[in-house]
């Protein structure tokens, strides 16, 4: 005698539709975690690694010593990108007048796209370079009148292209015209 009402002939596991969809659930997980872990170790970006954090907190003082330096000399700077011929152009105010300044263009994520630029002092605080074709997104910029050991220091940030300028202050304060 059947246990089952009615005559009803019960499917095989295999041909029902809920096993199947939980088993295609738990092999889309494992499937995106191993898509994601392969992705990680292959886009490494070495910028979490730091062997020495006390000589990074000394770097950190003076950066803020050259900056401090930066207002005693009441100095700011604006800098404009031309965006047809690429030129760099920075007009520095202030108590002082280098020959040259040093401008850093740092990416924020990849350090591979820093750029550093000299700009030889043309007039009465206007300094300019040939810059990059097509720069573009967004960039820390730093100038300094030396390429080491300089006794202070402007930064910023800009989004390029932008055509207009972008002020440079002491501490990091930026402001677009």
């Amino acid at each position: 005698m059947s246990s089952l009402p009615f005559g009803d002939k019960v499917t095989p596991w295999y041909k029902q539709f809920w096993p199947w969809f939980l088993i295609g659930i738990l092999l889309s997980s494992i499937m995106f975690s191993i898509t994601f872990a392969v992705m990680s170790v292959k886009s490494f970006d070495g910028m979490v690694v730091q062997e020495d954090y006390y000589k990074h907190g000394k770097a950190i003082n003076m950066v803020l010593a050259k900056q401090d330096r930066a207002r005693e000399l009441n100095l700011s700077a604006d800098l404009r990108l031309d965006p047809l011929t690429s030129d760099i152009v920075i007009d520095l105010s202030g108590d002082a007048r280098p020959d040259r300044l040093y401008l850093d263009l740092i990416f924020p994520t990849e350090d591979d796209r820093d750029q550093s630029f000299v700009l030889e002092h043309v007039r009465d605080g206007r300094y300019i370079t040939q810059g990059p074709d097509n720069l573009r997104y967004r960039w820390y910029l730093q100038i300094q009148p030396a390429l080491e050991n300089a006794d202070w220091r402007l930064t910023g940030e800009a989004t390029f292209p932008d055509e207009n300028s972008v002020a440079l202050l002491p501490g990091g304060r930026t402001e677009s015209e």
